[in-house]
């Protein structure tokens, strides 16, 4: 049996949206850029959200929106995707890593601990969809205001550190009875083709800035950032008549394509009625069998503060050194299931290496990467792939330690 692990979701609906954006002569962005950040504000109830053509240019936008660049420090967990670390250092800042706890997400006493009168903006990440400690973190920024040096004049109208989740992984997931995206200043999202919901390429900037912020002034601004700093788009140019524009900043080509966005919308409805549901009963019925194994470390799902995305079923395999989990994950392999690992720490990889990062500072991030196995969690899986999965893997893990 061949399993893959993360293909996206396509139905005819979904067929049928990117259709009418073809026959509609309209590819670029416009209408159905703009209905997806509609359905993104509905259903995550965040007050504006900004189509990009990728979460790490998202994050990049939010960082140059707030003037953080040369000399200013964001604080970012060890334990990312490098997309997270490259968007600062592509505005020119440092990015500070701290380590992660147990359930992979950012320490907020390691937070503490790095914030400096450098620290401009934190960067949480919830991995695998898991949601962060939020209304430990927004205390903190309040708590470290005298702190905060402004050097611009949206650091000035906040007057203490910005907070932008990276939530790539994240709609959907709820926090004391919010989904995420109302939950800090600002929130990006991730569409990506192995996302809970895809554009195939693509993201959402979402704004939730506390006054005096107008967050639709703010939109507006964003928006005309993404298109190279541009007074109009390209369906508002090509009205008869609208073709002068002006440049009035010095902007980013970010935009995301109505192409592109129309398989978003027909997702992002669906997903919230029903596959975020199906993803849930797999990622439960992997809780279910792996809580009879001795070996099997659990990923969090639910507590009475957080749900899950369920974006990664990131399991561990107890007391498993790096060298088993790849051995495991070899036989496994060869059975035809796909699994993945999520992630390696920054400090293990090269560029960050050579910036002088060292994964022996970061402990956690390495204790949870020796041993984590992401299975395959998508709701196309049926039941008899389920089981043939969780067989597959029990042997691997039995037979190796």
């Amino acid at each position: 049996m061949k399993i893959p692990f993360s293909p996206p979701y396509i139905d005819n609906d979904v067929i049928k949206e990117v259709t009418d954006a073809l026959e509609s002569g309209w590819i670029t962005t416009g209408p159905k850029v703009k209905r997806l950040e509609e359905l993104v504000c509905e259903y995550t109830k965040v007050p504006n959200a900004l189509g990009v053509n990728s979460a790490t240019s998202g994050l990049m936008l939010s960082l140059k929106w707030f003037g953080i660049g040369e000399g200013d420090e964001v604080i970012i967990p060890a334990y990312t995707y490098a997309a997270t670390a490259l968007a600062v250092i592509h505005i020119g800042a440092t990015p500070v890593m701290v380590d992660v706890e147990d359930d992979f997400n950012i320490s907020i006493k390691g937070i503490e601990k790095a914030i400096t009168k450098k620290t401009k903006a934190i960067m949480p990440v919830d991995i695998a969809g898991w949601p962060c400690d939020y209304d430990e973190l927004n205390t903190l920024v309040e708590s470290k205001r005298s702190l905060f040096y402004p050097t611009h004049e949206n650091q000035e109208k906040l007057g203490r550190i910005l907070i932008i989740s990276d939530s790539a992984h994240a709609i959907g997931a709820q926090y004391k009875n919010k989904y995420i995206g109302i939950t800090t200043d600002i929130t990006v999202f991730s569409f990506h083709a192995v996302k809970n919901v895809t554009t195939a390429e693509g993201g959402a900037v979402c704004l939730n800035l506390p006054e005096p912020f107008n967050n639709q002034d703010e939109y507006a601004f964003l928006r005309c950032f993404s298109l190279n700093g541009q007074t109009k788009d390209a369906f508002t140019k090509s009205k008869a008549g609208g073709w002068r524009y002006d440049i009035i900043y010095p902007g980013m080509k970010i935009n995301l394509p109505d192409l592109l966005a129309a398989v978003g919308v027909a997702q992002l409805p669906k997903y919230f009625s029903t596959i975020l549901g199906q993803r849930k009963d797999i990622f439960e019925y992997y809780q279910d069998y792996f809580l009879t194994k001795p070996w099997a470390i659990l990923p969090p799902y639910q507590n009475s503060d957080k749900i899950s995305s369920c974006h990664l079923y990131a399991l561990r395999i107890k007391d498993a050194t790096e060298n088993q989990r790849d051995m495991i994950i070899d036989k496994i392999s060869k059975e035809g299931v796909a699994v993945n690992v999520h992630f390696q720490p920054l400090p293990m990889l090269s560029l960050f290496k050579s910036y002088g990062y060292k994964i022996e500072d970061y402990p956690n991030a390495y204790k949870n990467y020796k041993a984590e196995i992401s299975l395959p969690i998508y709701p196309q899986l049926t039941e008899k792939e389920l089981n043939y999965i969780v067989t597959v893997i029990t042997n691997a893990v039995e037979s190796t330690l």
